[in-house]
């Protein structure tokens, strides 16, 4: 048989999609990926359907870039209603338990928030993508099976508190990738001594992306755009894929360093940094993809378009 030949525009970009309620990432990534008609797509870290928010679509070349943006950090707004438990950690779960919100106020809020802070050891919830012996926890859960789990290592960078409803309270969370914030809501309201679960949850910011630097586009703006058959007003949406390396240093190599490299040779490059990935252009400023340093101080190729 032949090799199967993929359909549709070689385009290549990131689109910052806010992900509309009741979708499941993939099925969001789906409808990107046909309104661009796009050959090739792929997102970076699901939101539950109950999540809104930062999706971030890559389409063409960006797609080898996604595994970067899968590791950065993730921000996320939560609102969390206390007194509840319920079997999948939000409000799509049966209730599990209800308690009284007692002695829960700002001071004894803020002092049970700073004790998650830090490096903690979280235990993934059996609805999640997470694989036990090849079968992901949340179809073993829908059939009523638990299994047991090891905690994983994971970093909360800020965790603020930004309103108190009670029974119901709103947290600005800044945390490492495989951050569960329903295990962490869960885990805060067990502190509390009342219990939780999350009621809304919104992600408002991945590595670079940021709500308040660059607004989300609507799955509806992407639509109205389609309707009018011009590619080029939904390309213009797209941002270069360089964008999401800009937390790393740049190093711009001159045509022969640029030659040997695309050749798969480390090249030594002058006021290179001394360690860690950087993104590489060659001489005329066009992005060739992702490099690391080596112990001897030359520029390895890692990813190029």
């Amino acid at each position: 048989m032949g090799r199967r030949r993929h359909s549709g525009r070689n385009i290549t970009g990131i689109l910052l999609l806010d992900k509309p309620l009741g979708l499941t990432s993939n099925e969001a990534l789906q409808r990107v990926k046909r309104l661009y008609r796009a050959a090739k797509a792929g997102h970076t870290g699901s939101l539950d359907p109950l999540a809104t928010g930062l999706l971030p679509c890559c389409l063409g070349d960006a797609t080898k870039y996604s595994a970067f943006l899968l590791d950065a950090d993730k921000r996320y707004r939560v609102r969390v209603r206390l007194g509840v438990t319920t079997t999948t950690g939000d409000a799509e779960g049966e209730i599990v338990e209800t308690r009284p919100v007692e002695g829960v106020d700002e001071a004894r809020l803020h002092q049970v928030l700073s004790g998650f802070l830090g490096t903690i050891d979280q235990l993934p919830p059996m609805y999640s993508a997470v694989k036990h012996q090849g079968q992901r926890l949340y179809k073993l859960a829908r059939e009523g099976v638990e299994v047991e789990r090891q905690p994983r290592q994971i970093e909360i960078h800020a965790l603020e508190l930004l309103s108190v409803d009670l029974p119901e309270i709103e947290l600005d969370v800044h945390c490492s990738k495989g951050t569960y914030v329903r295990t962490l809501a869960e885990d805060i309201g067990r502190e509390l001594g009342c219990g939780g679960h999350v009621i809304q949850l919104r992600r408002t910011g991945v590595g670079p992306y940021t709500e308040s630097a660059a607004p989300f586009v609507t799955m509806d703006q992407l639509e109205t755009l389609a309707e009018d058959e011009t590619p080029q007003r939904l390309d213009g949406l797209l941002l270069p894929l360089d964008s999401a390396l800009g937390h790393w240093p740049s190093v711009r190599l001159s045509a022969d360093a640029a030659f040997y490299l695309r050749q798969g040779q480390a090249v030594l490059v002058p006021q290179a940094p001394t360690e860690g990935l950087v993104r590489l252009y060659d001489p005329s400023e066009h992005f060739m993809g992702v490099g690391c340093i080596l112990d001897d101080g030359k520029v390895q190729p890692k990813r190029l378009i």
